[in-house]
């Protein structure tokens, strides 16, 4: 990690290696926060970040979900992710603010402890690899299964619940995978470890329902928006293995993913085993939009 100056941490801004917990912190201790993930890039106007306000209210619901209450109204937080960026002087960034429970009583009741709630931003290149863009990824399906919605809340971004996908990860790559792409309790296509999945087949784009324990993902949210915007046909379906092998084509979205196309899944190719002309396709307008090249969505884009 290519450490910054300061963290925001508690109201004010500190130095990177000043901005500590007690080991203590409840969070620690039991996975109980929230979090986000945002990306800064420089953009023709300056250096922006996209879906701000979209993330930030996430943020806050999530919190909610998880019975945390911000001692921050969004404005404070909206205005310290945005002086994350510009104070670290960085012209592209990865932003993620945490919010969590700190030090006091002990239990799994947080009856009588602090909410407190950091922004970080550093530089940080591609998730899955600078060459993952044009030539794909390769990923299994993994032994383990995504945390039912009837055991964890997952519209929400839990720090805890990231234990599941942690498994997922370090088994793939073990296997020699690059990532893993995880069922649901009932056995269908939920997501990858750390993004949504999306399928295309008879002209049709498929994506899973957070029934299935998927992430409600503000990049899956702009995907869609984009296939709308090429009138490619996009719903929200249960996807049973199956019919994911027999995709044409196969991608993963994320803000720190973005867009990445799936080329085999244990081994066996998808379509030509190469990234897929609309993946191409979706992931080039994506790029453009995050990067403020498209007027048409000018009004995601937050100037820092």
């Amino acid at each position: 990690m290519e450490k910054s100056k300061l963290i925001w941490m508690n109201g004010e801004f500190v130095n990177w290696e000043d901005a500590t917990v007690s080991v203590m912190s409840h969070t620690l201790h039991y996975g109980t926060g929230v979090f986000e993930g945002i990306r800064a890039r420089e953009c023709p106007k300056g250096t922006s970040i996209f879906r701000l306000n979209d993330h930030v209210d996430r943020l806050y619901n999530s919190a909610k979900a998880y019975n945390m209450n911000i001692p921050y109204d969004k404005e404070v937080i909206t205005q310290a992710i945005k002086d994350s960026v510009h104070l670290n002087n960085l012209t592209s960034a990865y932003i993620r603010p945490l919010v969590f429970f700190g030090e006091g009583e002990m239990g799994l009741l947080p009856s009588d402890v602090p909410v407190c709630v950091s922004i970080s931003a550093w530089s940080w290149g591609a998730y899955l690899g600078d060459e993952a863009g044009n030539n794909g990824v390769k990923v299994c399906i993994s032994k383990w299964k995504r945390i039912s919605p009837e055991s964890f809340i997952p519209t929400a971004k839990g720090v805890g619940g990231y234990m599941n996908s942690t498994l997922a990860k370090i088994d793939a790559v073990k296997k020699g995978f690059d990532d893993a792409i995880m069922l649901s309790d009932t056995g269908s296509i939920a997501e990858g470890s750390g993004q949504n999945i999306f399928a295309y087949k008879d002209n049709i784009l498929l994506t899973p329902p957070v029934a299935t324990g998927a992430l409600g993902g503000i990049t899956r949210k702009t995907v869609v928006e984009i296939a709308n915007l090429l009138d490619i046909e996009c719903i929200e379906k249960d996807i049973n293995v199956e019919a994911l092998m027999s995709s044409d084509e196969i991608f993963f979205t994320g803000t720190a993913t973005e867009v990445i196309g799936i080329v085999s899944i244990d081994g066996a190719d998808i379509g030509n085993g190469v990234v897929g002309d609309l993946t191409t396709q979706i992931r080039n307008k994506y790029l453009e939009i995050v990067n403020g090249r498209d007027d048409n969505f000018k009004d995601y884009i937050t100037l820092v």
